[in-house]
Parts: C-alpha cells; structure tokens; sequence
C-alpha cells in the first residue's frame, strides 16, 4: 500500500501544480496518502500555509475538485481502478507544534526556577 500511496501522492501533487489551481484557499500540498487495501478509495491529507478562508471552507473546496483530481490521475496511475479520493485536513502538524510549545514552556518553567535558586 505504501508504494502505491507514494505514487499517488507524487501524481496529486504534480496535478496540484500544473492542472488545479487551488492557490485562492493559501498555499495547499499534500503530506500524505493511505490508499485501502482494495485499491478503491484513498485518504489523501493535505496542510495549507497561508490561509485566506477558513479550514471549512477550504475542506469543501478541495473536496469539490475531487472528480477533477481524479479524472487527471487516471491516465498516470497505471491500476485497474482509479481510486475514489477523499481529502483530509492533515492535524499533525498543528500537533507537533502544540507538543513544541509544551515543551519550549517547559523549559522556561525549569529555567526560571533554577535561576530563583541561585540568586
């Protein structure tokens, strides 16, 4: 499944670039493919840098180029079924910057102590 969800992300993001525009919604890649086993369907999630509506707004715009997406996929992907796609606003990296955060207060927190220690 990871080959072919690698491929599927490779051929998305070059239709991103040179088929769909999509650059009214911010700055839109895709970070991440997971393709079911049967080939039918695949989870495609992608972040936005930038902005310029809300995450709402964007999810049905993306998701309203499915067919699009799709339709030019087809060709390149060389398997008996064009998978279906659906996109997903990828969290992990709000995640990761909620867990940078913690730690960098942490740290902080721990600075600040051992430096009312010493005085």
């Amino acid at each position: 499944m990871d080959r072919v969800g690698n491929q599927v992300l490779d051929i998305l993001c070059g239709i991103l670039t040179k088929n769909i525009n999509l650059s009214h919604l911010g700055f839109v890649t895709f970070t991440d493919v997971d393709v079911a086993p049967d080939l039918r369907t695949a989870k495609v999630y992608y972040s936005v840098l930038g902005r310029k509506t809300s995450d709402k707004e964007i999810n049905i715009a993306i998701n309203q180029k499915r067919k699009a997406f799709k339709k030019f996929m087809g060709p390149e992907l060389h398997l008996k079924h064009t998978p279906d796609l659906h996109f997903l606003h990828d969290q992990s990296l709000l995640y990761g910057n909620k867990i940078n955060k913690l730690i960098h207060d942490i740290d902080l927190k721990n600075t600040d102590e051992s430096d009312s220690e010493h005085t």
